[in-house]
């Protein structure tokens, strides 16, 4: 049976979501297909196939997910591996029944060896043992990659997955536990100029790496990525490898990272780390030489992007706090 022409969005309210729906409608698309959490239960294989049945989309872009920093990721193993499983194994079967003609399953950075080589490439994959703290949802992550690995190889699919390092923007969940770094450090630090706040204290030694993508410049490769031709996707990835990292091609340290969002709010306090929390992974940085090559660019620098997110926060949280 053969997909219809529409373009399904999955996790259409997240951060990453949201920006591909953007995404599309700047490129003039407008059969868009979302639903609410409450409209169609991701985890419900029944709800999904019966979705597929009746829309039949053309593309689907995979980017629901339990998503969460550190804090959530160690507290709520069960719920990052359980919902992450159910979530890819649905949508990708029920794709492949209901006849979908491509498929784009978004991964995480995390998929990688906690001890990888950096700048980490594609080919590191099951290399070596993951990080601890994100090994369930690492897991899941690497599931989805092998499912649409596995239906391409034995039923000739176009499953493709982009595995992003990561993400921050417009959109982002500022809880002051279960958020990822930047959001976080733009809650706490916003939190302290507003109280006048000699300090702010950050969780780990503050020397870990990481690389940071605003996440329009992320749906832009999202974009990019599933309007590639089959044979140009083919010649960067193989049967077995069918992943492509998409990062910004720099990392700073945590610290760097706080000073730059103290900037970014005007905050002058001075900075505390809690070597009591964990740090993860010391290093976290993609080689993206194949998306690169394939033709798309990181286009938002880190201080525009934080000062977006910035703003995101004033307009979104700090005026109902």
């Amino acid at each position: 049976m053969s997909g219809g022409k529409g373009i399904y969005v999955a996790g259409h309210r997240g951060m990453v979501g949201a920006a591909i729906v953007r995404r599309l409608a700047q490129e003039g698309e407008t059969e868009i297909l979302a639903r609410t959490h409450a409209e169609l239960d991701l985890t419900n294989q029944a709800a999904v196939h019966a979705f597929f049945e009746e829309h039949r989309p053309g593309q689907v872009y995979l980017a629901a997910a339990k998503v969460g920093g550190i804090h959530a990721n160690n507290t709520y193993p069960a719920e990052f591996i359980y919902d992450n499983l159910m979530i890819e194994a649905n949508v990708i079967q029920a794709a492949f029944r209901h006849g979908v003609k491509r498929l784009l399953f978004l991964g995480s950075s995390c998929i990688y060896p906690r001890l990888a080589e950096q700048p980490m490439r594609e080919d590191a994959l099951l290399t070596n043992t993951l990080e601890p703290s994100n090994e369930p949802y690492a897991i899941a992550k690497i599931a989805g990659i092998k499912l649409c690995e596995s239906y391409n190889r034995q039923y000739g699919a176009d499953y493709r997955s982009v595995m992003p390092t990561n993400l921050y923007g417009p959109g982002d969940n500022y809880h002051p536990e279960n958020s990822h770094v930047i959001p976080g450090l733009i809650r706490r630090i916003h939190e302290a100029k507003m109280a006048n706040a000699p300090s702010v204290t950050i969780w780990g030694s503050g020397t870990p790496r990481r690389e940071f993508l605003f996440v329009d410049d992320m749906a832009a490769a999202c974009v990019h990525v599933m309007n590639l031709d089959r044979e140009s996707y083919a010649q960067h990835t193989s049967s077995m490898q069918s992943h492509i990292n998409v990062g910004f091609g720099g990392d700073i340290t945590i610290r760097e990272l706080a000073e730059a969002i103290a900037d970014v709010i005007g905050y002058g306090g001075r900075f505390e780390f809690d070597t009591s929390k964990l740090d993860g992974a010391p290093r976290k940085l993609m080689d993206s030489s194949r998306l690169q090559a394939l033709g798309w660019h990181a286009e938002t620098g880190l201080e525009a992007g934080l000062a977006r997110s910035y703003q995101d926060f004033i307009n979104t949280h700090a005026t109902r706090s």
